[in-house]
């Protein structure tokens, strides 16, 4: 699909957890976006991405941390890229996000993570040009659970379980008008408070998280109640691409992540030959 004008300024978050992971550690990178896969620094894969879509003009990174970035070939030559701006992390994705989305005059945003190394020109086009019809302040991108289990039967996925099915994340979230930026506000107390899981019961409702432990909520039902606390309208879309669920946040995916981008180049390879 193609566009006039692209239309989405992208914020990547790009910050990294204190103390690393054993996912760093295994790589030997000094960030979590900084991870090779299939050759190529995850962030890497998600700017490429990011440029490759019509519907993107631009990019904010945000992160890694001043002393990484100084020293990461991979930062400094996305840096020196036209259309790429870098900002320093603040103290966590929360309010990371809330600084780039704050940074930006122009709407609508698209956020998304850094470690998304599998993130591509199609799930791109096929969130942003579905986000483009919603009237919410803020779109949710969530891929089917049975999706990605077929896809990927042997990987491990949080999945969010409602009373009509289940769904993964996609870290793709569309702030299509200012007052989506209250939804970030939420997501920050609900982040400060995640030592203190009785406060955030008491912010979604003890009666709603009941009901969707309980299997009892329905997404729609669900979405609701969220937009009804976080003080904006949130919506979601259901993508049809099981790897946009896939992100590089463990060595498991990393794995993963390899191995579909490895069977997707032999692929690439063989219809080539086939072709000639």
């Amino acid at each position: 699909m193609s566009i006039a004008e692209p239309r989405f300024r992208a914020v990547v978050l790009a910050g990294e957890r204190s103390g690393g992971s054993a996912l760093t550690r295994a790589a030997g990178v000094a960030a979590g976006v900084l991870v090779p896969v299939a050759g190529q620094a995850a962030v890497e894969r998600v700017v490429d991405a990011l440029d490759a879509s019509v519907w993107i003009n631009d990019c904010l990174l945000c992160g890694p941390e001043q002393s990484i970035a100084e020293t990461s070939d991979v930062i400094q030559a996305l840096k020196a890229r036209e259309t790429l701006r870098w900002m320093a992390p603040a103290t966590g994705p929360a309010a990371s996000a809330f600084a780039a989305v704050e940074s930006i005059a122009d709407y609508p945003i698209l956020v998304t993570a850094g470690d998304h190394a599998l993130l591509s020109e199609e799930i791109l086009d096929e969130f942003c040009a579905a986000a483009q019809l919603r009237s919410e302040d803020l779109i949710i991108g969530l891929v089917p659970y049975e999706l990605v289990q077929r896809a990927f039967p042997e990987s491990r996925r949080t999945v969010l379980k409602f009373r009509d099915g289940g769904f993964c994340g996609s870290n793709l979230f569309a702030f299509m008008k200012p007052e989506a930026r209250h939804a970030l506000k939420f997501w920050s107390q609900v982040e400060n408070d995640r030592k203190r899981p009785w406060r955030i019961a008491r912010r979604l409702g003890l009666w709603t998280l009941i009901r969707y432990l309980a299997g009892q909520c329905g997404i729609d039902e669900a979405f609701r109640i969220l937009s009804a606390r976080a003080g904006c309208k949130i919506g979601y879309l259901s993508l049809k691409t099981p790897t946009a669920a896939v992100d590089v946040d463990s060595v498991d995916d990393w794995r993963l992540a390899e191995q579909i981008l490895v069977e997707r180049a032999k692929n690439r390879n063989a219809q080539t030959s086939a072709d000639l």
